[in-house]
């Protein structure tokens, strides 16, 4: 006797995405990471930005005890690099611990400064973290971090990681508009040099490359338009090259999207050319029901996490981008994301209310040293007046 398994299932109806499980593989980054994972260990910012964020996006952050988001801001924080006044401006996050050794001695700890700077993604992805756990960031010195920025600035407008041993590409001109925007702060940076650097890697087929000559991809598109759109230089694109990346851009959607031409589709993509589409207003030229059947094709429906490509094995950044590509269409129990910033809308509205702060602060520390100067100037006149008067003798 043969016994046959029915399929009750509905096949018209879409396969669910398992939102707490994907919460539950995300808050375990959190606590401790697999073996295979060993090799970015120089990155954990990252991971905890995928992480955090990606609760975020989930409406999931309540899972970080108050206990936990503490220790995650503090421990965060504890990459920060000030510099001194006699040193580089290398202000900036640090994206591992490995250069701040567990001693008292001060010879070893003042030897290791040397070798302390910030690195504009682990910068980027730190400030995020902070921002979306709610942080007030007033443990920064935005201005110090902002040099750490111009610092590292080519005369070409490209920008380098970090201040010594690192590639200058789009990928860091991305990082630093992203800082300077969400720091509020554009103080000694060249913005129409970005611009110009930008343009300049705008490739045959109107997609934009890493580097100047390179060939375009779908990653650097996005990080050239959203570094235009932070740096508020978006509208110097005009109307037809506007509609020519539009056009590169939807073209890379096979079911789900690729990176460039004639390559095989990834889930991270349904970020990058989706949050590119969004820039531009064009995100509806794309078909929802072939992105989300291919992000759906990499879930793991057992411990929750995305994948590149189907069946194989899920990761931070992956589940993360899956993530933000499912809320550009609309996915339900999803948070809506800040496409150019690549963090929440909520921790957006946050972001913004501190630079109204800001703002407001910098504005009343203006008016108070203006009128301390005509107190200054009156105080300088009065005295003046009064020692030449004939009625104070002379000493």
């Amino acid at each position: 006797m043969s016994y046959h398994i029915v399929d009750m299932t509905d096949p018209a109806e879409p396969e669910p995405v398992v939102l707490a499980k994907h919460a539950k593989n995300l808050l375990r980054f959190l606590h401790l990471l697999p073996a295979r994972m060993s090799s970015h260990d120089n990155t954990r910012s990252t991971i905890v930005f995928f992480a955090v964020c990606g609760l975020d996006v989930l409406n999931s952050l309540h899972l970080i005890s108050p206990e936990l988001r503490k220790d995650i801001i503090n421990w965060t924080y504890g990459g920060l690099v000030t510099p001194r006044d006699n040193e580089k401006r290398c202000g900036g996050f640090m994206g591992c611990r490995a250069m701040l050794p567990q001693t008292k001695d001060a010879g070893v700890l003042e030897c290791m400064r040397a070798y302390q700077w910030g690195h504009l993604a682990m910068t980027y992805t730190s400030i995020a973290v902070l921002a979306t756990l709610g942080d007030d960031l007033s443990r920064l010195n935005r201005q110090s971090i902002v040099q750490g920025v111009a610092a590292v600035q080519h005369a070409d407008g490209s920008f380098s990681a970090s201040i010594d041993g690192s590639e200058n590409d789009m990928r860091f001109v991305y990082c630093a508009a992203t800082i300077c925007h969400m720091l509020d702060c554009w103080e000694g940076v060249n913005k129409d040099a970005m611009f110009q650097f930008i343009m300049r890697s705008l490739r045959y087929d109107y997609g934009f490359s890493q580097e100047l000559e390179g060939e375009a991809h779908g990653g650097t598109t996005f990080c050239a338009l959203a570094a235009l759109e932070l740096s508020g230089q978006l509208h110097r694109l005009d109307e037809a090259t506007v509609e020519r990346i539009k056009r590169w851009l939807v073209f890379r959607q096979m079911d789900g999207f690729q990176g460039r031409p004639n390559k095989p589709v990834d889930t991270c993509y349904s970020f990058w050319i989706g949050a590119a589409l969004c820039i531009l207003n064009g995100f509806e030229l794309t078909d929802y029901a072939q992105n989300r059947e291919y992000i759906i094709s990499t879930q793991n429906g057992l411990i929750g996490g995305f994948a590149k490509w189907p069946k194989a094995t899920p990761d931070p950044f992956h589940t993360y981008l899956g993530l933000c590509g499912l809320a550009f269409i609309g996915e339900p129990g999803l948070n809506a994301v800040m496409p150019s910033l690549n963090i929440s809308m909520a921790a957006y509205t946050h972001l913004n209310q501190l630079h109204e702060r800001w703002r407001a602060n910098n504005g009343l520390t203006h008016e108070l040293t203006q009128l301390k100067l005509t107190v200054g100037s009156g105080a300088e006149a009065g005295t003046k007046t009064t020692s030449s008067s004939s009625l104070i003798s002379a000493q």
